[in-house]
């Protein structure tokens, strides 16, 4: 259906609106345009896919149109979501939305920033309605290589350093990626590279599968920060402007575990069920090993980072436990943890343009000069840690739930693993919650301080109703993700 396509559509037009555009008010009025336009257009999506399936439409994957790009190869531009596309795509939308207004004072080159930044928008779009393994491929690289100027250019600290190990680390996964994409096609002797028919064929040898199913969750899952290459993360995070680590935690780290779910685990079935018990090891290590990691850290932005290594690890470690209640769980965590560390992401950028610091130890005191940003902060602390009503408890418990489904000793010891890193992260976020906002402020500087400008309070107001309405209401959310992990999770032998 043509209708998908407007979410490739609206970044070019930006693109080519921000190229034109003179002056800071057009390029605002360009970004704030776009990005609206997609969170109108992703709302309306959602709404359309309900009312799709509550009119008994089983499709696997509704609105669907194929155009032939390449014959040789049989590459098309493939597009159609299911209930996990359209839950990808309202998070992304939210995201790039919260993002243009948290850069909102953004300088210098600031219309070279926003170019950057909205066709690393129109990669991850494009990634998650597309149902060709090379059309995703494609724009996995698109929403993959502005990030080194994004870092490189507007980002901070050892910014040159990150951007390069972040480039190169994420090239490097790519060329796995890539291999196990090539692997796939050829080996399923398929047609098409039109993954749903290739999952029809169901026909790719498991000895193949045990080559390549290893490779493609390798590929994307370097990208969703899985142990031990993860190392590109919290220095990419530290370094990044504060958009950009909005959208790069709570959108770009997703293509990770989308592409490990949608790949790797559905068109290699048997080689997922074989294998599995060597990543779960891995993500097991990742959840506990990034929880620990943010308890040592002194910078705001490397907490945040580590912490993402854990809950992205939650992620890759749901998907791996093979059933339909964790895969669910995983869908919302993905959507949990993009809202929560963006909204995490966009205080610590609005404290730091204040204090000139991210140093735990040179902050207190910060609810008597900045009470507005400070509730925030504590509110995206406690739905980090899992705090009943907002998103990330209901993620979290869906997850442990249904990994606890596995009943062997192997499976089960795991999840008590994993499950050491709810008290793990509430010690961490508590203790830095009470050290930068509560006290005495000894800073003099810092008692001049102001709260959040308007466009501030925009962005984090949207991700903290975001947060909330998951939290309070997820069930409409679960169960269209739920009919759509369905066909996946059939396909894996138990």
């Amino acid at each position: 259906m043509i209708f998908l396509s407007i979410f490739v559509l609206i970044p070019l037009l930006m693109l080519a609106g921000l190229w034109a555009a003179r002056g800071i008010k057009a390029i605002r009025g360009v970004m704030v345009t776009g990005a609206s336009a997609l969170l109108i257009a992703s709302v309306v999506l959602t709404f359309m896919y309900l009312g799709e399936r509550s009119a008994g439409n089983t499709a696997e994957m509704l609105f669907r149109a194929d155009t032939l790009w390449y014959a040789p190869l049989h590459i098309s531009y493939s597009v159609g979501v299911d209930g996990i596309s359209v839950a990808m795509l309202l998070l992304s939308a939210v995201i790039v939305f919260t993002g243009t207004f948290a850069s909102w004072r953004l300088q210098p080159l600031t219309k070279e920033y926003f170019l950057w930044f909205t066709l690393l928008s129109m990669g991850v779009f494009g990634f998650f309605i597309s149902i060709d393994l090379f059309t995703m491929f494609m724009f996995y690289e698109i929403a993959l290589i502005p990030m080194y100027l994004l870092i490189g250019v507007w980002g901070s600290g050892r910014k040159e350093y990150a951007a390069m190990k972040l480039t190169l680390m994420l090239m490097g996964g790519s060329a796995f990626l890539l291999i196990g994409i090539l692997g796939i096609y050829f080996g399923s002797g398929a047609t098409t590279m039109n993954l749903l028919e290739i999952a029809q064929l169901h026909n790719i040898p498991f000895a193949q599968q045990c080559i390549w199913f290893p490779l493609t969750f390798l590929g994307f899952g370097v990208l969703g920060a899985l142990f031990p290459f993860h190392t590109w993360s919290p220095d990419g995070h530290a370094s990044a402007p504060t958009a950009v680590s909005m959208l790069h935690a709570g959108v770009l780290m997703k293509l990770g575990g989308y592409g490990c779910f949608r790949i790797a685990m559905y068109l290699m079935p048997e080689a997922a069920n074989e294998l599995s018990w060597i990543f779960l090891i891995l993500t097991g290590i990742s959840v506990v090993y990034g929880a620990f990691s943010a308890c040592v850290q002194t910078d705001l932005k490397y907490i945040n980072a580590y912490s993402s290594v854990s809950h992205c690890g939650l992620v890759l470690f749901a998907i791996l436990m093979l059933n339909q209640t964790a895969a669910t769980g995983a869908i919302l965590q993905m959507l949990s943890h993009g809202l929560m560390t963006a909204l995490f992401f966009a205080l610590i950028g609005m404290i730091y343009g204040r204090t000139h610091t991210r140093d735990v130890r040179e902050l207190a005191g910060l609810m008597k000069v900045m009470p507005f940003l400070s509730v925030c902060y504590v509110i995206a602390g406690l739905a980090n840690l899992g705090l009943p009503g907002l998103s990330g408890f209901i993620a979290e418990m869906t997850i442990f739930v249904g990994s606890f489904q596995n009943n062997d000793v192997f499976h089960r010891t795991l999840t008590i693993i994993a499950c050491s890193s709810i008290v793990i992260t509430a010690v961490y976020i508590l203790r830095l919650v009470g050290k930068i906002l509560y006290g005495t402020c000894t800073n003099k500087h810092h008692l001049a301080l102001t709260d959040a400008t308007w466009d501030e309070r925009v962005a984090v107001i949207c991700l903290i109703v975001c947060v909330a309405g998951l939290g309070m209401a997820p069930f409409w959310v679960s169960h269209m993700i739920g009919e759509s992990v369905l066909p996946v999770v059939s396909q894996l032998i138990p």
